[in-house]
């Protein structure tokens, strides 16, 4: 996932970058902390850890790639963070291995549970890293996007097999090993103990546009994030966007 202070990059991430931030300063006030401490599991070369190590928060990533690990250490040495994040090698199925239980305010699972044989129980995991007063930020691949992605590419066949599939895949030759709908998400999060208290549709048409239209037409690229942030809450497009986010709170912070 690219880095989403960037701006052509910020179609993929600015919903989910705005609604984590926002769940960053409702911690903070909480708190009365102006660091806080994140897990980010499956956290790769740092696209969500640097910025907000830049926001002056203590964020420890945990990835099975020693590639990527190595990449996030460079990069938080560049960006001058590297007192404020460390790299781990490990997986979420793992985590208490690498990581303690209840000592972080805030995790993040992006673009795991896709990959996990079992996605309850890594998002039991997320949970249980969780202090009593915690949020977690769930990102994962939506199936509704997939099929429509297929269908306009006029292969309707794998559009109907990923509609179809338990998994969510088009077909062998998918990359994705497992896709997932707004309500299985939220089922995972509630029936990890957590209260949903948010759910947004991610790239719900970056991923439709034409590239070359948001790079050359003037305004465009500023007018679809407008249009993603407008259509992210709304239900309704849940059903067909890329990646869906979930928000999570354990009761204690539900109720701060």
């Amino acid at each position: 996932m690219p880095d989403p202070t960037r701006p052509r990059a910020s179609l993929r991430t600015a919903v989910v970058w705005e609604v984590l931030q926002d769940a960053l300063d409702r911690r903070v006030k909480a708190t009365g902390r102006d660091t806080l401490d994140v897990l980010d599991t499956g956290g790769g070369s740092g696209n969500f850890a640097v910025p907000l190590a830049r926001l002056g928060h203590r964020v420890t990533v945990v990835d099975p790639s020693p590639n990527a690990l190595f990449a996030l250490e460079r990069r938080i040495a560049e960006a001058g963070v590297a007192d404020r994040v460390k790299g781990v090698q490990g997986d979420v199925l793992g985590l208490f291995d690498v990581v303690e239980r209840g000592g972080h305010d805030v995790v993040l699972c992006h673009g795991v549970l896709e990959y996990v044989d079992d996605p309850a129980e890594g998002v039991r995991n997320t949970v249980a890293a969780l202090r009593s007063e915690g949020v977690l930020s769930l990102l994962a691949a939506g199936l509704g996007g997939a099929v429509v992605a297929r269908a306009l590419a006029g292969h309707f066949k794998e559009a109907k097999q990923a509609l179809e599939d338990p998994d969510g895949r088009w077909g062998e030759g998918d990359p994705m090993p497992r896709r997932f709908t707004a309500e299985q998400l939220t089922g995972l999060v509630e029936g990890a103990g957590l209260a949903v208290a948010a759910v947004h549709g991610v790239r719900v048409f970056a991923d439709l546009v034409p590239g070359v239209l948001v790079d050359t037409e003037p305004g465009a690229l500023d007018a679809l994030l407008k249009l993603e942030a407008a259509v992210a809450e709304l239900p309704a497009f849940h059903s067909v966007a890329t990646q869906l986010h979930v928000l999570g709170e354990t009761p204690g912070a539900a109720g701060a």
